[in-house]
Order: C-alpha cells, then structure tokens, then sequence
C-alpha cells in the first residue's frame, strides 16, 4: 500500500518538473470552466475555446443568458464545438440545474456538499461522472479525481514493476473503482488532483498515445 502511494508521488513530481504546473482548466470564471467541460465531450480543446469565443461575442457567458438563449440559438453559437445541438440541449440542462437549484451563484455552491452537488450533476441528462467530475474539480475546487481515457492509459503503462496487471485495476473495472485508486493513495487535495489529472493529459498527448512514444519519456527509469 504504501509502495504504491511513494510510487504514486514519485511520479508525480517527476511529471511535475518535466512538464511544469499545467494551469488546467482553462478559464476565467468557473461558469467559463463549467461550460467549456460541457462542450469538450467528444472534440478538441482548440475547437471548445472558437465557441466559448463565440459565445463571448455574443455577451453570453452569464447564467442569466445561457438559461435565456433559445437552444437553436445556442447551437449555432456554440457549433465549432461539433454535436452543437446535443451540446447544446446538455449545457441547457446544465445552466438549469445551476440556476434553478443553486441561484446561479458560487458563493452558495460553495454551501453544498460535493456528494450532493455530484448527485445533482449526474441527474443531469447527458452528464456523466467525468463531466460531473471536472465541473467539481476545475470549476468548483473540489478534491474529486477525475477519470478518463488518459488515466486508465497511464495505469496501464506506467505500473510497478514484477506486477501483471494495472496496479491491481483492470480493463473491465469501473470509474468508481479506479476514482477510489487514486483517492485512496493520494492526499486528500484539490491541488494534487487537479495538477496530477493535468499532467496525465500531457503525458498522454505527447508520450503515453495509443501506440506509446517512450523515448523521451520523462517516466523512463521508474
């Protein structure tokens, strides 16, 4: 257990100094996180920010106007995202929640705990855990550990030594499961979660793809 947690650390800071502190997720307010976790599903980051973009020329990152715009509105706004109009119907449904539940505002979701807060955004038609996740973690500075492709991809590659399997996680194991992982062998910190989540991400892009580009790995000799 406790090989695994030094492990873990290791890594981390190993990633750390190569890479530096990603600064993720972009944003300038956490309605702007909000949104921009929303529109990533299923596209690339470069083509999110062209209709966060559009969406600011159209004076509508404000909770009043997003649950206010008309969805075919919307979905033309936000098209450089791809699936506008399912993107468009979830955001909806999105700000709703937000704006009907929680009054729009920060201050009082700060109030509310992240078991509550996770339930309510799951509820959410078309949201699921690694959206809810990174709303919690990015946009709301909740400690969760957010999953996707890249992490399972990083547990795959980069296990122990003498070890058969993905540091005891398989392929067929669930978010949950391998969200419980991390948090069990991690500090309870948004810090490290947010960082350590990030880093992931880069070491995927550039290193860890679907046919691995080890050379210069900054992970090699661990």
């Amino acid at each position: 257990m406790k090989d695994i947690e030094e492990r873990l650390l290791r890594i981390f800071y190993r990633l750390l100094d190569a890479f530096g502190k990603r600064y993720w997720w972009p944003g300038d307010t956490p309605l702007e996180i909000i949104v921009g976790a929303v529109l990533t599903q299923n596209t690339t980051w470069k083509n999110v920010e062209k209709a966060i973009n559009n969406l600011k020329k159209e004076d509508m990152l404000s909770f009043e106007a997003l649950y206010g715009v008309d969805e075919k509105r919307l979905s033309d706004i936000i098209k450089p995202a791809g699936y506008y109009n399912i993107k468009s119907n979830r955001l909806k449904n999105t700000i709703k929640l937000f704006y009907e539940e929680y009054n729009s505002s920060i201050d009082y979701l700060s109030t509310i705990s992240t078991e509550k807060l996770r339930k309510s955004l799951l509820g959410v038609k078309g949201i699921g855990k690694e959206t809810a996740d990174s709303i919690l973690l990015y946009a709301l500075n909740r400690p969760v550990f957010v999953v996707d492709t890249y992490t399972k991809r990083f547990l795959k590659n980069h296990r122990p030594p003498l070890m058969d399997d993905s540091w005891g996680i398989k392929d067929k194991d669930s978010y949950d499961y391998i969200q419980g992982f991390f948090t069990r062998h991690l500090p309870l910190d948004k810090y490290i979660y947010n960082e350590y989540h990030a880093l992931i991400v880069c070491l995927g892009q550039r290193y860890c793809k679907k046919i691995p580009d080890c050379g210069g790995c900054p992970l090699k000799g661990i």
